[in-house]
């Protein structure tokens, strides 16, 4: 799928003949309609089979992995084996829906023993739970001295739409994504949840910046907004569960929108993403378009999907096993069951999108120490894969 001239809005209709060029001067973005084209040249290797489904990955110093359990679970994955490793005194986790154990990120200075392990989840009960970030220390046999960091406010109800995925940026700060709450009816006090997005006075439907201790990070630019939480990074977000900082320490997310509304978005601090106000997508039960596609003030995506693929995991390229993809964003698909490639030019617009087909339901993928990319699939017995080129 060739995505051109950034300035359009190019569909591909399945079934129909292809429309390009359309231009349309408000529209930064570009919404794609249709399976991209497949590479070639690439297979995946199976580095393990038996994780009992999984949610995020994260690498330890020495090369070894540590990946979360939705359940509740960790696991230390050393080449093909696999060791459960205990968490001590781990806050009510709420395994239900889409909360469990999320996503996990070591503190970037801990290079040798005892590193510090930060990990998201969904806290509390089925009728009032949020997204909470912890930190514990890896001793080498388990994971001790938990404390919460941070919990995200209101509290909510329901399974639905905790984000949640961490990403450092270059200064040391960390960022932390927050879903809006859920699909309507699904209410956060006197409001549909999905409204949360637009209040600065919650930390639903936002991306957070934090200190390496979970505090409000210095000089997030709405801090000094009346009303606005001292956290709030962006917002105008639906559901992010893929942020990844490239080379040159800007920050890509990749949103799930609800029928048709699937993001990349370029996330830059103080800026309005436009959820539920602007969106490619349709409401569940009504099938009505939800907000305009474009809004004056908010940031308009770099790729808008349709059908949705369900994004889950974010990776930014630059290893040696496949030059020509050095650059480009890797998404997992959860219901394409695939990564899509996109290409980016010099100025962060998307030019092409292309498809490894996977073939199961893809929760994370990552870059790995060794510049390889890895994939996380979202199964009862969860796999990591490994991309490498295809040489017959």
């Amino acid at each position: 799928m060739q995505l051109r001239q950034p300035q359009a809005v190019l569909r591909y209709l399945v079934g129909a003949a292809v429309l390009a060029g359309a231009a349309v001067s408000a529209l930064a973005q570009v919404q794609a309609t249709g399976a991209p084209p497949q590479i070639k040249g690439w297979r995946a290797e199976t580095v393990t089979d038996s994780l009992p489904q999984a949610w995020g990955m994260a690498w330890l110093a020495d090369g070894r992995m540590l990946v979360t359990g939705k359940a509740g679970t960790l696991h230390l994955v050393n080449g093909k084996q696999v060791t459960e490793v205990p968490i001590e005194k781990l806050p009510t986790l709420m395994d239900s829906g889409q909360g469990g154990l999320l996503d996990i990120a070591l503190h970037p200075a801990d290079k040798g023993s005892n590193p510090r392990v930060y990990m998201t989840m969904a806290n509390g009960s089925s009728s009032e739970n949020r997204t909470i970030l912890v930190q514990g220390i890896f001793d080498g046999k388990k994971v001790h001295s938990v404390k919460t960091l941070f919990q995200a406010s209101p509290s909510k109800s329901g399974g639905q739409h905790f984000g949640s995925r961490i990403a450092w940026l270059p200064d040391g700060t960390l960022l932390m994504s927050i879903g809006d709450g859920g699909n309507p009816p699904q209410r956060v006090g006197n409001m549909l949840a999905r409204d949360q997005a637009q209040n600065l006075g919650s930390h639903n439907g936002s991306i957070l910046r934090l200190s390496a201790d979970g505090k409000p990070a210095p000089g997030n630019p709405l801090a000094s907004k009346a009303g606005a939480l001292p956290e709030i990074w962006s917002y105008g977000h639906r559901n992010v569960q893929g942020i990844v900082v490239d080379a040159e320490g800007r920050a890509w997310a990749s949103e799930h929108g609800p029928r048709g509304g699937d993001e990349i978005n370029r996330v830059e601090g103080g800026k309005n993403y436009g959820w539920p106000l602007q969106s490619f997508g349709l409401d569940y039960s009504s099938r009505e378009p939800i907000g305009k596609h474009s809004v004056p003030g908010m940031v308009d995506p770099v790729v808008a999907w349709a059908p949705s693929p369900a994004p889950s995991g974010l990776a930014y390229y630059t290893g040696s096993a496949f030059p020509q993809w050095r650059g480009s964003l890797f998404s997992g698909g959860l219901a394409s069951k695939d990564l899509r490639r996109i290409e980016l030019d010099k100025s962060g617009k998307a030019v092409r999108q292309e498809s490894l087909d996977i073939g199961a339901r893809v929760r994370d993928v990552r870059q790995g120490p060794d510049g390889q990319l890895y994939v996380l699939t979202d199964e009862s017995k969860s796999r990591i894969l490994r991309i490498v080129p295809d040489k017959s």
